[in-house]
């Protein structure tokens, strides 16, 4: 006889933002749904805009719609935040808030789909649906809390808690206005109290495990490391692609200060080997990068792709010597993922979660951050011995395969899931909310 727990999982996906171009949790949810549900897991998704590619593999995908107001505001359209249904609209209590929270410079986002969210799965649990799991993906607004009280086993993914960005932005800001508006941005007061109040938290790393604890305050116990996934298929080597041996090729924002790019084009300069440099960013002409490079005398062995598909991401993957990840801190590192499942070695500062990253896939050589001499002694290592980049491609496409496919993460997430049951033993009566959340 099959018991409770060895039948199939219902898990409920809740994603206050789910397109993969929107950030790091359009993907996490798009690939971890498909593989729990090639596992034979039935996988609903409850999700805000923008929304997802097609998931034919879910059960049901339902839209929650918000107008993204703080967006809207900060871009001064006041025309794309008027209602679709009408002025009056502006005024229902949920997107009055919404407004206000933008205009005060707060983001009001996670709170507000937490709330759709609410209303919706209490609506399909009055009317009888059950889930064995509810996900949250980032969200932690305060709408997950009546969840838990419901009796509905919650979890959430955070790959790294919002502290994290909140430091980046200071570093960025050059005034105590735009200091006090980090202080207000950020709704990490309530996504580390609702954290510590759900069942568990899954992270990407042992460095977000740290994080989550220390700024979050959530118990060590009640945070799983369950590391984050690469569809393997598509990152993979490709020999009728071939290798440029001049071509450095790196994956990341010169706006944002964590990801180091100012120290590689330091580094850039300092390289014995004469070395062309592949920027996967913002082509447009304010990007602080241009500038750098022509200070440090290196703009004709720049090249900035802007934008561009995955397919030709994954081709430039293939077709670099060395992949660089100078980054100051990460909370996973999916660069140096991605570059080692195309078989190209990567040079990476050990910041994060990078040093366990790229240990665990084995190839790729590790640097001290923020030294642009060591990472221009790293990079020149592995761009003058061709042999030993071959020996570190091959020896990480199997550990990545192994460890790091969305089938591999998707046992791993299921092992959660499993062990939260288990915890509550049988499973908990859930009730639903009266018409006062409606």
């Amino acid at each position: 006889m099959i018991s409770d727990r060895d039948r199939p999982l219902r898990i409920a996906f809740i994603a206050y933002r789910g397109n993969m171009a929107c950030g790091g949790q359009g993907v996490y949810l798009w690939f971890l749904a498909r593989a729990l549900a090639e596992q034979g897991h039935e996988v609903d998704v409850f999700v805000g805009p923008p929304y997802p590619d097609p998931m034919p593999f879910a059960g049901q995908v339902e839209h929650l719609p918000n107008q993204q107001l703080w967006a809207r505001w900060f871009a001064r359209d006041p025309a794309g935040m008027r209602p679709p249904e009408g002025a009056l609209h502006m005024f229902t209590p949920l997107r009055f808030y919404e407004l206000a929270a933008s205009f005060l410079g707060f983001l009001p986002e996670p709170f507000a789909f937490s709330v759709r969210a609410l209303r919706s799965l209490s609506e399909r649990l009055r009317r009888g649906e059950r889930w064995d799991i509810v996900h949250d993906v980032q969200c932690l607004g305060w709408g997950l809390l009546p969840l838990r009280a419901m009796g509905l086993p919650l979890v959430t993914t955070v790959h790294h808690p919002l502290t994290v960005d909140r430091r980046a932005s200071f570093v960025r800001d050059t005034n105590l206005r735009e200091a006090i508006g980090t202080m207000a941005f950020y709704p990490i007061g309530m996504q580390s109290f609702v954290a510590r109040r759900l069942d568990r938290v899954i992270t990407s790393s042992e460095w977000s495990a740290e994080q989550i604890v220390r700024d979050f305050g959530v118990r060590p116990e009640r945070v799983s490391n369950v590391y984050n996934g690469l569809d393997t298929d598509l990152y993979s080597p490709d020999e009728a692609v071939a290798k440029r041996d001049d071509e450095l090729l790196c994956v990341g924002r010169a706006g944002d200060p964590n990801k180091g790019i100012h120290n590689l084009i330091r580094a850039l300069r300092a390289t014995t080997s004469d070395l062309q440099l592949t920027l996967v960013d913002d082509d447009h002409p304010d990007n602080p990068v241009f500038k750098w490079a022509r200070d440090a005398g290196v703009a004709e062995r720049l090249t900035v792709t802007g934008r561009v598909p995955t397919e030709e991401l994954v081709r430039l993957y293939r077709r670099a010597a060395i992949v660089v990840v100078p980054s100051r801190t990460e909370g996973f590192g999916l660069p140096a993922i991605e570059a080692m499942a195309c078989g190209t070695p990567v040079v990476a500062c050990s910041a994060g979660a990078l040093t366990e990253v790229v240990r665990m896939g084995g190839g790729g050589i590790l640097v001290a951050p923020d030294a642009a001499a060591d990472l221009a002694r790293g990079i020149d290592a592995l761009a003058g011995a061709p042999e030993r980049r071959q020996e570190l491609a091959r020896t990480a496409r199997d550990r990545v395969h192994k460890q790091f496919s969305w089938q591999t993460i998707a046992t791993r997430t299921t092992g959660v899931y499993e062990a939260v049951r288990a915890e509550q033993g049988e499973p908990r009566r859930t009730t639903s909310l009266s018409a006062s959340v409606r």
